[in-house]
Order: C-alpha cells, then structure tokens, then sequence
C-alpha cells in the first residue's frame, strides 16, 4: 500500500498496490531443494542402517540401538533440509523497496514457512505412500499363506468344525477314561489338546479340570506316572505364561518406542519450520545487503 501527497501538503486516499506479497518462485525452488535433500539424505540413512542389520546372531545392532538412531537421523535430515530450503528461498525472491524493514522480515519468514511445509507435505506423502506399497505387499504375501494354511487345514479333515465352539465341544463329548482315548487316538488327543490351549492362553488361565485332564492324557502317551504328569503339564504352562508376558513386554516396548518417536518427530517439525523461516529472512537479508552494496555510488 502507497501514499500520495498532494500539492496542498494533504494527504491522499492510500492506494493498495496490485502486486502481490507472495512470490512463489523462489518458494517452490525452496521446497524443491528441500526435497532433493531431504531425498538423498533418506537413502544415505537408509543404506547406513542397513549395515547395522544383519540376519546372523550376534552381528546386529540391538532393536533399541536401530530406532534411536534412525530418529536422530531423521532429526538431523530435517533440519538440514528445513535450513537449505529457507536460505535459497530468501535469496531468490526480489526485493520489495517499498516494504518497511520489519514486514520484510515477516514476509521473508512467510516465505521460508510455506515452502518448509510444502516441502514437508511432499515427503510425507511419498513416505506414507512407500509405506502402504509395502504393507500392501506384506499383506498380500500374508493373505497368501493364510489361504493355502486354510486349504491345507480343510483338506485334511474331513468334518471341520467351527474353532470358536470346538473346545466346548470336546468338553462335552469327553470322555470319562481319558487314559484309552489318549492311547487309541493320539491325533485327536493331539487336536483336543491344542484347543484346550489355544483357550486357555485367550482366557489367560485353564481350569483345574482342563489341567487334570492334560495330565491324564500326558500320563497315557509318555508313560509318566500321574504326579510326573502333572508336573510336566505344569511346567509347559508356565513357559506359555512367560511367552505371553514377553510378548506383552515387547508390545508395550514397541508402544513406548512408537510414541517417543512421534513426540520427536512433531518436535523435530516444528524446529524446522523455525529454521527454514529465520533461513529464510537471514537470505533474504543478505540478498538486499549484496544488493545495497552494488547500487551504492563508489566515493
């Protein structure tokens, strides 16, 4: 916006200038920059990080070791980015001779923002979009071994029944010499036996009746003495637990990890929109100082 004065000393009507604040050249040469880099560096990290992984024991980093470090990198890549962007974006865009000091400093910081967060948008979206071809894949590949475990399961059984009512079923048709039944039968002790734990590992315990049962049907196919049995039973049950309790351990250390990774992240975004904004108004600064001191009159 101008202002005019008339011949009187008056001032006139402010007259709004036709020519936009916003220059998106050198906002979109920004975030393209941003982006290259941000790209390059992703696949450096990525190559690095596949060297600390390796299939044979003892030679890879732990999981703790790979996940920290991939979010420092994550960090670091971002705010080199964020700065690389904000800086060309500055130095790019044209002076504005009519604007007061601070509102180009507003603009420049604006500038240097909007194209972080373009910049931004783009990664994200490249990211989320490699991520679901890969989970795509995953579960495709899963969905495949789960139809042909499924075609493989109907094939050998001639009478399926329904999994969410076979353990009541074998409780009901169970018979009262467990012993003979375990020894004429042994692959569907074995069935029965599966369910009665596949049950008892969703409901988090068995019955005492169940565990009797185990021990009799134990007792008749390894010729254990009744109290070895049930010792035996017992000690299987307790491997169950602790296999259920590491895998909660590891869920809820997933759990923490996922959620430290997200607060760093949302903080890592944030510190580099402010530097790709103050990247920006330092370019931007330095473009009209270079820019002074080649029209200034040499004395």
């Amino acid at each position: 916006m101008s202002v005019s004065m008339t011949g009187s000393g008056e001032i006139a009507t402010p007259v709004e200038s036709s020519k936009s604040a916003m220059t998106w050249g050198p906002i979109f040469a920004g975030a393209a920059a941003a982006i290259g880099v941000t790209l390059i560096l992703l696949l450096l990290g990525s190559g690095v990080g596949l060297t600390m992984v390796s299939p044979w024991s003892g030679q890879s980093s732990s999981l703790g070791t790979v996940g920290v470090t991939a979010a420092i990198w994550l960090v670091v890549v971002q705010w080199l980015s964020s700065a690389l962007g904000g800086y060309i974006t500055g130095r790019l865009r044209t002076k504005w001779a009519a604007g007061h000091t601070d509102e180009v400093f507003f603009r420049d910081t604006a500038h240097g923002f909007i194209s972080w967060a373009l910049a931004t948008i783009f990664v994200a979206g490249f990211l989320a979009s490699s991520l679901t071809s890969l989970a795509g894949a995953g579960a495709q590949a899963v969905g495949s071994a789960a139809t042909a475990a499924g075609t493989a399961a109907a094939s050998s059984t001639s009478s399926p029944v329904d999994l969410s009512t076979a353990y009541f079923t074998d409780a009901l048709l169970r018979p009262e010499q467990a012993r003979a039944t375990a020894a004429t039968k042994d692959a569907a002790a074995t069935t029965e036996i599966s369910r009665i734990l596949l049950k008892g590992a969703a409901a988090g315990q068995i019955p005492d009746d169940d565990k009797a049962y185990l021990a009799t049907v134990v007792a008749a196919r390894t010729g254990l003495s009744e109290a070895d049995a049930r010792s035996r039973v017992d000690t299987v049950l307790k491997r169950i637990d602790d296999a259920k309790v590491a895998a909660q351990k590891a869920a809820d250390e997933a759990r923490k990890a996922a959620s430290t990774a997200a607060l760093l992240g949302s903080l890592s975004l944030l510190i580099g929109a402010f530097i790709a904004s103050a990247a920006a108004a330092f370019g931007g600064s330095q473009r009209d100082e270079e820019e002074d001191l080649l029209v200034r009159p040499r004395l």
